[in-house]
């Protein structure tokens, strides 16, 4: 009897402690509902609209919006330079960022003044970066015009105010930004690999070269799939570093498609086709997301 009575007396509390950190929770929870989730829908809802200034659900036009889309020149653009900017922006920096992760692997003197040095551009904001980027490519006051000073006349360096080579600007500027963050993954991987495994290699004779070629880059593949996974994510939704530096120009030259879905959603009073170019990119990262949350959470484990 006394056993139950002190089960009994202790129950309260521990429905108590069942339930304050749910209780707790909850109102994120129901914000995040409503702000994120909520407001997905409720983009999606608005694609199907012919929406102008203001969201009107009256004017129901289905699909038409999104056979507008992939009828119009600036969204074609737009995923044109999505797929130069996003191949060049991932391979580089992927290249670079596994390049200086094992060239601080080899525990050089200094390593700890070229850590910072390297994350540093990440802790900036696209835009400081772009407005940077911007300043020292400008022909007028910058790499060109200091070439010019020094006695370099013949020096010429336009890219940016070329519609041409434009995008290829936002790609230097992006990976300058990005490539310390990729080598911060890749040097985490590499000082997770079992020194064992090494040093097993190492007396069988294989060269450092082939160490890393045929042991320690394979088993760093979870570190790759999460470097892509970041830098596709930051690339779909490349928009502040392109306002900063070319806003969009010369002409449509540097549109992405974030870019695209502000210009028409703000720009244009056109809110329907914006929300549709909205849901796109949310299909292109989900897309990237799911799969990658699919082989993490379990998917893609032998049972």
């Amino acid at each position: 009897m006394t056993t139950t009575a002190q089960t009994a007396a202790k129950n309260p509390r521990a429905t108590l402690q069942d339930w304050l950190p749910k209780l707790v929770l909850a109102p994120s929870f129901a914000l995040i509902l409503l702000f994120v989730y909520g407001f997905i829908l409720f983009t999606a809802v608005l694609s199907f609209t012919g929406s102008k200034l203001l969201p009107d659900f009256s004017a129901w036009v289905g699909f038409n919006n999104y056979v507008r889309l992939f009828n119009h020149p600036n969204w074609i653009t737009s995923l044109k330079n999505l797929a130069i900017f996003s191949f060049l922006y991932i391979v580089i920096c992927s290249v670079l960022g596994l390049g200086l992760a094992i060239l601080l692997d080899q525990k050089i003197r200094g390593e700890g003044v070229l850590r910072p040095i390297y994350l540093y551009p990440m802790a900036l904001s696209f835009i400081v970066t772009g407005v940077a980027w911007k300043w020292f490519l400008d022909p007028g006051i910058g790499l060109e015009h200091v070439m010019h000073l020094w006695g370099w006349e013949s020096f010429s360096f336009r890219w940016i105010k070329d519609g041409k080579m434009a995008i290829y600007t936002i790609v230097i500027a992006a990976i300058w930004q990005s490539s310390g963050f990729v080598m911060a993954m890749f040097l985490a991987g590499l000082r997770g690999v079992d020194n064992e495994v090494i040093k097993a290699a190492q007396i069988d004779g294989a060269s450092t070269i082939t160490i890393y070629r045929r042991i320690i880059i394979p088993l760093m593949r979870p570190v790759f799939l999460s470097a892509f996974v970041v830098l596709a994510h930051l690339a779909i939704k490349s928009y502040d570093l392109v306002v900063a530096m070319t806003d969009g120009g010369p002409g449509t030259a540097t549109w992405t498609p974030a870019l695209f879905m502000q210009k028409f959603t703000f720009g244009r009073n056109e809110m329907g086709m914006g929300a549709s170019s909205a849901i796109i990119m949310m299909i292109m990262i989900f897309s990237i997301i799911v799969p990658y949350l699919y082989s993490e959470l379990g998917g893609g484990k032998k049972q």
